[in-house]
């Protein structure tokens, strides 16, 4: 998994954590770093070296896993549409189909309430659209 606290350099953990982003991400993540680069590139490293050098690739939850129960969160959160945008084409990459992102979103209205829901939702249609993915199939 990593090594040992402080075994390892500022640099190594964030070279971790990018091969990990792009992996999963693609070029979404390089650009988020990049935008950040000229506001905070603190923030930048600390979400590369951390949240996917560290957090990300913990092997308890494989990638799918991981982007439903960020997609369910960041629909609770509310407020977190760009992210969210990022995070359904994630989930697209790791395997999500846009009936389960839709599904996920769906099953979310009960514990966050159809404001929230509807949010999600309509960022999903926007990445769908842009994709060709629409219509989504319905069961």
């Amino acid at each position: 998994m990593s090594a040992a606290p402080g075994s390892e350099s500022r640099q190594e953990r964030f070279d971790r954590g990018m091969e990990t982003l792009s992996r999963v991400d693609g070029d979404g993540g390089r650009r988020v770093v990049e935008a950040l680069a000229d506001v905070s590139p603190e923030l930048a490293h600390q979400i590369v070296a951390w949240g996917f050098g560290e957090i990300y690739r913990r092997p308890a939850l494989p990638p799918r896993d991981r982007q439903l129960v960020t997609l369910g969160m960041l629909t609770a959160l509310g407020g977190c549409e760009p992210q969210l945008e990022v995070h359904v084409r994630t989930s697209l990459k790791v395997g999500l189909t846009p009936q389960e992102i839709v599904e996920t979103f769906l099953h979310a209205a009960g514990y966050c309430g159809f404001p929230k829901a509807l949010n999600a939702t309509f960022v999903a249609k926007k990445v769908f659209g842009e994709l060709g993915l629409l219509p989504v199939a319905q069961e």
